[in-house]
């Protein structure tokens, strides 16, 4: 079967900058948060790589972009590291040498014929910003990251039109502080929500700055919802996925593109006592300033059933009082990662989108394949034959292009990732690039078969998939 791929929908890649980049020229007061957590936790890292070396994308910029130029790609999203932006973090001081990196980045891409596409917090929060205000507890640091954001669009706006608050913002406070799994291993289930709100309420402030100064372009945030399917049909499933998709979905969903929170998630966090702290003002603000557009990270179902045990009450508030995971069976598994697959999951929230949120613009910006030990998959020429990452596109690709005809509004898909990558904790356990890095000094990096099926792909706008 051949499907044909409309021209103005986006065929692309993306990456973030600390998954990449490496520490060659970070100074002594420019650590992120993901650096500090491999400094204090290395040995949960694979194999002990992490964003110290990276790819090395400080150095090896230019042949990742040759190879993008080479598969005819037009589009890349990476992020700008904040850490890594300034040398002083409240008084705002560009750090030159990172700024201009960014600058040789940017016009690369453009010379490539690649958009480049920019993000303005992928987990990189500063660790200074961490000590002294708690990160985003902390309406001083929603204050910082506006004045940065500023300063961003004007040093590459006019170059760069599409931009992103924010990388799948619920992420860090979720592993750190509700489910405490990550470095600091906190539990405090209302700084999860107040940093939820935070970023929300960031996010609008820097949407309004945007429109205001009349930057060309738009500006969206990347969410990582989670397509939740109930166990069953009966009324107690069906409320789990009601109570999941409304505390880790909804949760910025409604604030970014209606601009007000679901009454029933502020009474629970009245309830529950993990009401955010906000005014009248600040409300007005997220009111009044919604996304243009949307990124979504889409890799796999969530599957809830009602909770079979009674909750234990001794324990902080979390959601899961309210849902327990329910694993499908016979479900197809990339066991490689430990995650379903399920490609109707694109067409599944393509439609969700639709009939919730106005059919507001968005792209897939992430979706892709993790696979271990890719070195076994190699030809004798050196090349790896991931036919698994070509047919784990394909098939999401495939639905995505199905809910388009039906009318969703998805402008495009960028995969994850351009390159193998930096993931936190797995390292370079799963390979995800069409290009492979090898593990030595230079960081060496080839073609897998899917970068040149990816080409194809672009070139000649037909997805073709068995019979």
């Amino acid at each position: 079967m051949k499907l044909t791929i409309p021209e103005n929908f986006v065929i692309g890649a993306a990456s973030s900058a600390w998954q990449t980049e490496g520490w060659k020229g970070k100074k002594d007061n420019q650590d992120s948060f993901l650096d500090l957590w491999f400094k204090n936790e290395t040995f949960v890292w694979h194999d002990g790589y992490g964003p110290d070396v990276a790819t090395n994308f400080m150095e090896n910029y230019q042949k990742d972009i040759d190879l993008m130029k080479e598969i005819k790609l037009t589009h890349y999203r990476t992020s700008i590291n904040w850490a890594r932006f300034f040398t002083d973090h409240e008084k705002l001081i560009v750090d030159e040498d990172y700024a201009t990196h960014i600058d040789a980045v940017v016009d690369s891409l453009i010379a490539a014929n690649v958009e480049p596409m920019l993000c303005l917090e992928h987990y990189e929060v500063p660790a200074v910003l961490l000590d002294k205000y708690d990160g985003w507890s902390s309406k001083e640091v929603v204050d910082l990251y506006t004045r940065y954001a500023e300063i961003a669009f004007k040093r590459y706006g006019d170059r760069v039109t599409q931009w992103f608050t924010f990388n799948e913002p619920i992420v860090p406070q979720t592993r750190c502080y509700l489910d405490a799994v990550r470095w600091p291993h906190e539990q405090d289930t209302k700084k999860w929500m107040t940093w939820n709100y935070h970023k929300a309420l960031a996010t609008a402030k820097v949407v309004k700055l945007f429109h205001e100064n009349e930057y060309a372009g738009r500006i969206g945030c990347i969410l990582n919802p989670e397509m939740v399917y109930s166990r069953s049909s009966a009324a107690h499933d069906q409320k789990a996925a009601h109570m999941y998709d409304l505390f880790f979905n909804k949760v910025f969903f409604d604030p970014m593109i209606l601009g007000e929170y679901p009454k029933e998630l502020l009474d629970l966090c009245h309830t529950h006592d993990i009401m955010f702290p906000s005014t009248k003002e600040e409300l007005a603000i997220i009111k009044n300033n919604t996304v243009d557009f949307l990124g979504i990270n889409q890799y796999y179902p969530k599957r809830v059933r009602a909770p079979r045990y009674q909750w234990n009450a001794e324990t902080p508030f979390h959601p899961e009082m309210f849902y327990e995971t329910f694993d499908l069976p016979g479900r197809k598994m990339n066991n490689s990662r430990g995650w379903e697959i399920y490609p109707k999951v694109m067409y599944d929230m393509a439609v969700y989108l639709k009939e919730n949120y106005s059919n507001i613009p968005w792209l897939v910006t992430e979706n892709g394949m993790g696979r271990e030990q890719e070195e076994q998959y190699m030809d004798e020429a050196g090349q790896v034959q991931d036919d698994y990452r070509i047919d784990f596109i394909s098939q999401h690709l495939s639905w995505l292009l199905r809910a388009i005809e039906e009318g969703a509004n998805c402008e495009g898909y960028m995969l994850w990732a351009f390159t193998d990558c930096v993931s936190p904790m797995n390292a370079f356990k799963n390979r995800y690039g069409l290009v492979r890095i090898e593990l030595n000094e230079e960081r060496t990096r080839t073609l897998k078969k899917s970068g040149f099926w990816y080409k194809q792909l672009v070139t000649e706008r037909q997805l073709i998939l068995p019979d």
